[in-house]
């Protein structure tokens, strides 16, 4: 894949037939390594042929996959036939409030000031 990007990229920054050796810079300017073998097999398929025509034609192959029309949409709400769900009430705990004391510390008999 990395050596079609980069003979993509050189294709359309103007290079119309690029070399094995065009390539191998383009991906050694980005600090990749290029496979020798497997570019050779790339630039030796689509020599002397015209990209857009191989595109056209890997299009047409792709269509004979199929897509998925990308996932579904969702489900609807339900009609309510199903078993509805049993709301668990959950108790809530009840925090006892400290005992009341004065500002200095007193108790509740100490009276006034």
């Amino acid at each position: 894949m990395k050596h079609m990007a980069a003979y993509l990229m050189l294709v359309i920054g103007g290079n119309a037939s690029p070399t094995a050796d065009d390539v191998s810079k383009a991906l050694s300017s980005v600090g990749v390594e290029s496979d020798s073998e497997a570019l050779d097999a790339l630039i030796s398929e689509l020599d002397g042929k015209d990209l857009s025509e191989v595109l056209a034609s890997g299009e047409a192959l792709l269509a004979k996959f199929g897509g998925g029309g990308g996932g579904g949409g969702g489900g609807g709400g339900g009609g309510g036939g199903g078993a509805e769900e049993e709301e668990k009430e959950e108790e809530e705990e009840v925090e006892e409030a400290p005992p009341a004391v004065d500002m200095f510390g007193g108790g509740d008999d100490a009276g006034d000031y």
